[in-house]
């Protein structure tokens, strides 16, 4: 085996050890651009105006709280495989945090809305995550709204596993929109959220749970 790949730690280690460095409030300043636009386009796709939401992925519970001062928002619960990240959002505030493993994870009862931000390339088989989120996460008629900025359009972000030291999976648009279709899903958007002069945006899709 390669002596680099054999070296790499998992996703969950790393986001930990970033929770104890107090690397995680970058990531909120990073990312709430984009994910102001994921959740615009998410919530105005909503067959109602209430609705419950799961964050995947929620590191110390950023966009759990951005959920949670929604009008219509009734409880938004967050699921992260990072411990620490869990230990960090439940020190910041009171609201739902889980830790679990995202791939076998699953709700009490179905939800409205999945929103999921720079996760879904790190899960060993996001086939099976897009599954399981469409039978046991959201119910019929739901929405499951996510970004990713590792993806082959994106120059910029073809070393981004070999810096960081975990595996990512790398796919095209065209790909990703394949593999959400082949879930089951209806996808109803598919942009380029928050570009800029040098960086070509997350990849956000939106799509419903027929």
């Amino acid at each position: 085996m390669n002596k680099w790949v054999s070296s790499m730690r998992s996703a969950t280690e790393v986001f930990s050890e970033w929770a104890e460095q107090g690397k995680d409030v970058g990531m909120e300043k990073g990312h709430a651009a984009a994910v102001g636009e994921i959740l615009t386009a998410g919530i105005s796709e909503l067959p109602t105006a209430d609705f419950h939401a799961i964050d995947a992925g929620c590191g110390n519970g950023w966009v759990v709280r951005m959920l949670s001062s929604m009008e219509g928002c009734k409880s938004a619960i967050g699921v992260d495989g990072a411990i620490a990240m869990i230990d960090r959002a439940n020190e910041i505030d009171s609201g739902t945090y889980i830790h679990a493993d995202l791939q076998s994870w699953k709700p009490e009862k179905p939800v409205e809305f999945v929103h999921s931000m720079e996760v879904l390339y790190y899960l060993g088989d996001i086939p099976q995550f897009l599954e399981s989120v469409k039978e046991h996460w959201l119910q019929t008629g739901g929405i499951l709204a996510f970004g990713v900025d590792h993806y082959h359009e994106n120059q910029s972000c073809h070393n981004w596993s070999e810096k960081v030291g975990t595996p990512m999976a790398m796919f095209r648009e065209s790909e990703w929109r394949e593999m959400v279709e082949v879930a089951g899903f209806t996808i109803l958007q598919m942009f380029r959220a928050a570009p800029g002069p040098d960086w070509p945006g997350t990849l956000a899709i939106i799509a419903r749970n027929d």
